[in-house]
């Protein structure tokens, strides 16, 4: 088995190694809290990232317990930066060639086939792998940050992790409208809070540059261990980058057929419009169709105010001075032309 099709809620782990769960309850306690509500959720802050209360019980959870195989491949990214169209990219490459009525995308949402690990507790389908037990090669994800990772993944030569990252402009409209939509709010959030609140760091897996850059840097220590995907360039170049994700995984392509499909079967145009995606469920809160809505570069221009760019351009250039990474290297008309991946 290649995919963890179902592994068990953090709640109801059957094989993990004993967990302190008062020690997790007493930390939990007294971890910082945000004033008010973001997008009607109340965030805490653990190891300097900011999430909901279960979302970071199952991270201490993970990060205590699991014990990495050879062979692994975690899929990590900040929120709305491309997971979904990633997930779809590595579910296609890992099982190969095969005829539509085989496709493991037309059966399920990608989510279902590479589950976020600390989200586990709001899956929907009753689990029937184990993680914990399940042997590799596993290919699963997390919107972690790098530094809240089990040892056995950071240290391991055999894990490897793909990273993907966004403009955080365009991160922001994405997980804003994600966000409503989760909480089936009829009036969006002020936009002039949330873009206030992510300059600040305070958002769910936030601070976004403190994310970016920490993967980022062991990208550039261990570039066999760790490979770090732009968006953007899947947009501009996808045959490109799909034949690197391939590669990476050991799954070179045989020939250029083999990657037109790929390609293919990952458009947005077609995953949107596949039965599975158009209806249900995987994920408490979120309809499958949620996770495929505009897939655009540059979405940001339809919502924000200069004012409000500025202000993200002036933290964006402060986070990034001296670190030799850049969200806008590309000529909005050329991504103009490339619409039809997923977000």
């Amino acid at each position: 088995t290649i995919f963890i099709n179902y592994i068990p809620k953090m709640s109801e782990k059957k094989s993990s190694p004993i967990v302190n769960t008062e020690e997790i309850e007493r930390i939990m306690e007294q971890l910082p809290k945000t004033n008010n509500l973001l997008n009607n959720f109340q965030l805490y802050q653990w190891e300097g990232f900011w999430s909901t209360l279960p979302i970071i019980k199952a991270a201490m959870v993970f990060k205590a317990t699991f014990k990495s195989e050879p062979n692994d491949v975690l899929l990590a990214s900040s929120m709305k930066t491309g997971s979904t169209w990633l997930k779809a990219i590595c579910v296609s490459i890992m099982q190969g060639n095969k005829e539509e009525e085989e496709d493991l995308l037309v059966k399920d949402n990608p989510h279902f086939y590479v589950p976020t690990i600390e989200a586990m507790d709001y899956y929907l389908k009753t689990p029937t792998h184990d993680l914990y037990t399940m042997p590799s090669l596993k290919l699963f994800h997390t919107h972690l940050p790098y530094r809240v990772l089990p040892d056995s993944i950071k240290n391991s030569n055999n894990c490897k992790i793909i990273y993907i990252t966004r403009n955080p402009k365009d991160t922001l409209i994405s997980m804003w409208h994600h966000l409503n939509n989760c909480k089936r709010l009829e009036d969006l959030s002020p936009l002039e809070e949330v873009v206030e609140n992510f300059c600040n760091g305070v958002h769910h897996y936030g601070p976004f540059f403190e994310h970016v850059l920490e993967y980022w840097e062991e990208s550039k220590k261990k570039p066999q261990k760790i490979l770090f995907l732009k968006y953007e360039d899947l947009k501009i170049d996808p045959k490109k980058e799909v034949a690197k994700i391939a590669l990476f995984l050991g799954k070179p392509f045989g020939n250029e057929e083999d990657l037109e499909i790929v390609l293919n079967k990952c458009s947005l145009e077609r995953l949107k419009n596949l039965e599975v995606n158009k209806s249900g469920s995987t994920i408490s809160y979120v309809h499958n169709s949620a996770f495929f809505r505009k897939g655009v570069v540059g979405d940001r221009k339809n919502h924000m105010t200069p004012e409000m760019e500025e202000q993200l351009d002036k933290i964006t250039k402060l986070k990034l001075q001296g670190k030799d990474l850049n969200f806008d290297i590309y000529k909005q008309e050329v991504l103009k032309t490339h619409l039809n991946y997923l977000t």
